[in-house]
């Protein structure tokens, strides 16, 4: 067996094992399936839901109504469907939530990365540039943010990623830096191999487990911050659903109509639980030494 393919049959061995404790993690494989559960049923709405009379049309005669047969989660103050809103809703707040930490995590990696294996002068600018943002309070930052552009979801997304960037970029950083000095790592710069490869072939395929790990904690992040300022009025607009905005608008009949505020609420629970779930999980499988 020659060297290349005792490297193929370790890693092999390596990835069956991380199989093996995510299948037999129970926390791991109730946020998986809850999160599936998440997923097929706000992505699969819009194949049966017409954003026009289902989503936005008011109906007025149907108001404040509780759960029925009619409407399982009752309707809102001005007649919509609220379980309808929900799934709708759900689409637009995972989405965004996603394209967000993509890139904080796309922009994170590449600094981050370019910090630590650079060093030097390269690491000191762009760890002081880090400081600078990170010295303003997270939430105070994209109130500002979103206060001074147009409140389109694209901004939103960019304002959110943005934000993200300085924790995704120290984490990388972090992990780069236990790399970097590694004899595999001397080995292949002896051998003359590129920095470009160095860090694509060897570093990045090392340190990507805690990071993907974090990376499911932070799309929780994300989608309870496009809530919160969607709850602010800074998010999603009207007439697209979305859970702060629905819980914002709630609060204010909520001693007529509970549920208008109550199950959009739980949909964001359940959803934050279920990546925390599959966080931990893939964190004890990636790297048992960090079990609780």
């Amino acid at each position: 067996m020659n060297r290349r393919e005792k490297k193929a049959l370790i890693a092999r061995s390596n990835k069956l094992e991380i199989w093996y404790r995510l299948r037999h993690n129970t926390s791991a494989i109730v946020g998986f399936v809850l999160f599936a559960i998440i997923l097929l049923a706000c992505f699969t709405a819009p194949l049966y839901l017409d954003y026009e009379t289902d989503i936005i049309q008011i109906d007025a005669a149907n108001k404040l109504q509780g759960p029925s047969k009619e409407h399982i989660f009752g309707t809102d103050e001005v007649g919509r469907d609220v379980l309808n809103r929900i799934l709708w809703g759900g689409k637009t707040s995972i989405t965004m939530g996603l394209l967000a930490l993509g890139l904080a995590f796309l922009v994170g990696t590449i600094l981050g990365t370019i910090a630590a294996y650079f060093g030097g002068v390269v690491d000191m600018i762009i760890m002081r540039l880090i400081d600078v943002v990170m010295a303003v309070p997270i939430l105070i930052l994209m109130i500002t943010l979103a206060g001074v552009v147009p409140p389109t979801n694209v901004n939103l997304v960019l304002i959110i990623g943005v934000a993200l960037v300085p924790q995704e970029l120290r984490l990388v950083r972090a992990q780069v830096l236990q790399l970097i000095d590694k004899e595999y790592i001397e080995a292949v710069k002896i051998q003359g191999g590129s920095g470009f490869r160095i860090i694509v072939m060897h570093i990045l395929p090392n340190a990507i487990g805690p990071i993907i790990t974090t990376a499911m904690i932070d799309i929780a992040s994300a989608i309870t911050t496009i809530s919160t300022l969607s709850f602010m009025g800074l998010g999603v607009q009207p007439p697209d659903p979305e859970w702060g905005s629905m819980l914002a608008n709630g609060k204010l009949v909520i001693r007529d109509a509970w549920n208008i505020s109550t199950f959009p609420g739980i949909a964001l629970l359940l959803t934050v639980i279920a990546l925390t779930l599959i966080g931990d999980g893939l964190r004890d499988a990636l790297d048992p030494r960090m079990r609780r």
